[in-house]
């Protein structure tokens, strides 16, 4: 398979009404790939039955296990008190998850998410993880190999990635090569598809960034993409004033909804011979040789 492929998906569907509306307006107007939806947020009635109206067929589970901010909490589906805080909402922080969470429990949680978002009529296209509470990047306490397993069994896709891309941000993360070769042999070896590459951007407004300078720098990584199948995950979300005194770094938000609607984007988009695809395609095209992929796992544990 030859070309640059990409995919655009919409983190946090479900998180609260700016955010559903900003998702589904992306949706409708096709400038975006997919979204994933979060099963315990407060906005997930209305994303889902919207979801069911429109027999929406590009939303995936997006797996959560945390919940960051101070004003907009919510607990787990399961009520494990593992997974909560003193204050009975799950955790703020990865690493507070990472160090409380019995795995059990993290395995019984991602059943009853997968089983809340299957009863209210979406079939999911595939799945990802909340702040990558799952990666095991603070501690290195990881559930991949148990998430890994349930998409196996739901069939779907999961958010990894094979090759680290240079311009990424875990690029400078040590240790992240082999992280990644043992977490995407195990995915080969279980047939769960993923992409090539994952093709992140600073979630916080940076010291002296503007719109300008956000499209920009996204717009020069579309003519850098590397051949092959790559995600990037936006958080987009309308203007709206209490969020914006509410929750940080909201502006960022609304910026990645207007990047989405911006032409310029797009344009750059095809001149650059970038495809705009959906997980769909990863889940024809991402899997990998399970015979090499036990023979690279197996290489990999046995390293020192």
């Amino acid at each position: 398979m030859k070309g640059k492929f990409l995919v655009i998906n919409c983190d946090d569907f479900g998180q609260s009404a700016p955010m559903n509306a900003a998702i589904m307006h992306l949706l409708e107007e096709r400038r975006v790939s997919s979204a994933t939806i979060m099963a315990p947020a407060p906005g997930f009635e209305e994303a889902a039955a919207w979801c069911k109206k429109r027999g929406q067929s590009n939303i995936g589970l997006h797996l959560t296990l945390t919940s960051e901010f101070d004003a907009l909490r919510w607990g787990s589906l399961t009520g494990h008190p593992s997974l909560h805080d003193a204050s009975g909402h799950m955790y703020q922080t990865v690493e507070a998850f990472e160090r409380g969470a019995n795995t059990a429990a993290v395995v019984q949680e991602m059943d009853a998410q997968y089983e809340r978002v299957r009863q209210a009529g979406i079939t999911i296209t595939h799945a990802d993880n909340h702040m990558g509470s799952l990666y095991g990047i603070a501690t290195g306490r990881s559930h991949i190999p148990q998430v890994l397993m349930k998409c196996a069994k739901w069939k779907v896709p999961f958010r990894l990635f094979r090759h680290v891309h240079p311009e990424d941000m875990m690029a400078a993360v040590p240790g992240v090569e082999r992280a990644v070769g043992k977490a995407s042999a195990l995915a080969g070896t279980l047939g769960v598809a993923i992409p090539d590459y994952l093709l992140s951007h600073p979630f916080e407004v940076e010291e002296g960034e503007t719109y300008e300078s956000f499209k920009q720098s996204i717009i020069a990584k579309m003519y850098r993409l590397p051949e092959g199948i790559s995600e990037t995950y936006i958080h987009p979300a309308i203007e709206d004033a209490a969020m914006l005194a509410a929750i940080p770094h909201w502006e960022k938000r609304v910026w990645e909804y207007r990047l989405m609607l911006d032409d310029d984007l797009h344009a750059a988009l095809k001149d650059a011979g970038v495809t705009l695809t959906d997980y769909s395609f990863i889940q024809q095209h991402g899997r990998a040789s399970r015979l090499r992929s036990v023979w690279a796992l197996g290489t990999e544990l046995l390293r020192k």
